[in-house]
């Protein structure tokens, strides 16, 4: 079973037997069906139902010549609500089976963003009619998550947060500058980053480490899609699971500057999410890159 079902209300579910349930459900009553022809000429499929209103699970596979469908792999999804960055992306197949991941390099984090693509359907046509690069996509990024903790917010005033905000824009302008080669942007950002570390190390004496840093944006482990992250909660919300009666807590959340939406089992997260407190946890990343309509994806 997929260690992220726990997020998506299937926290109880226990044992193979359950999981093909869930599955034959998702083939039997789907609430998309989406369709692909790659190139090793076989059909690519992808059963998706929603559980909640943004929450559910896909199922993918392939059918072969006798309309014969077989599964191949499942994992549970969240549809994100908002645009998360505008920059260009480059998609990577796994290795172990017809999936991607997506990698973004957005300035705003100061690290490449991989995540687990959603829309696999659409890309898959895109690619086998030879229309990649596509120009003018945009990319919403969702995450799911199965321990996570609600903190309270750092105090700031108004001239707190356009100082912070003032130094943010600076710091995402020397980093572009500095991945273009620019050898005084790279010695600015290395100063920085020294006396940040000073600083920090001075103040972690006596102060908690949580009450220094407002937000961070880590990577977690050893997949590449799973982060540690810290930001400020914009919105929440809860849902309820229409097959277990699970509560599932959503919080968009406003991380480096990067703003996404989480979600989480009720029973996986201590702490009562509402806006302006902070969430702290290990995420999931996944992303689902908006085409242009032109393209009829």
């Amino acid at each position: 079973m997929h260690k992220f079902l726990r997020a998506a209300g299937f926290g109880k579910l226990k044992g193979n037997k359950g999981y093909h349930d869930i599955i034959m459900n998702i083939l039997e009553n789907a609430t998309r069906r989406n369709y692909a022809s790659n190139s090793n000429e076989t059909i690519l499929a992808e059963f998706c139902k929603d559980f909640t209103e943004h929450i559910g699970i896909a199922v993918c596979g392939e059918f072969d010549e006798e309309d014969k469908f077989t599964y191949e792999y499942s994992y549970p999804y969240l549809i994100g609500s908002t645009i998360s960055s505008v920059e260009d992306i480059s998609v990577e197949g796994h290795a172990d089976k017809e999936s991607y991941a997506g990698v973004c390099d957005d300035p705003k984090i100061g690290v490449s963003l991989v995540f687990y693509l959603q829309n696999m359907i659409p890309y898959v046509r895109i690619k086998t009619n030879n229309l990649l690069p596509i120009k003018g996509t945009t990319l919403t990024l969702s995450a799911l998550s199965v321990s996570g903790t609600i903190l309270l917010p750092i105090r700031k005033n108004q001239d707190d947060i356009a100082r912070i905000q003032k130094d943010t824009q600076n710091r995402s302008h020397l980093i572009a500058q500095a991945r273009k080669g620019n050898e005084d942007a790279i010695e600015t950002l290395t100063l920085e980053d020294m006396d940040l570390y000073n600083a920090i190390s001075k103040k972690i004496q006596k102060d908690d480490l949580l009450s220094l840093v407002d937000t961070y944006f880590m990577p977690y482990g050893v997949e590449c899609d799973q982060y540690s992250v810290l930001g400020e909660i914009t919105a929440s919300y809860s849902e309820i699971n229409q097959l277990t009666g699970e509560e599932i807590y959503i919080m968009t959340i406003l991380c480096n500057e990067l703003t996404f939406d989480v979600c989480i089992n009720k029973i996986d997260l201590y702490g009562m999410p509402e806006v302006g407190r902070r969430f702290k946890g290990v995420v999931w990343l996944q992303g689902f890159i908006n085409f242009p309509e032109i393209y009829g994806v």
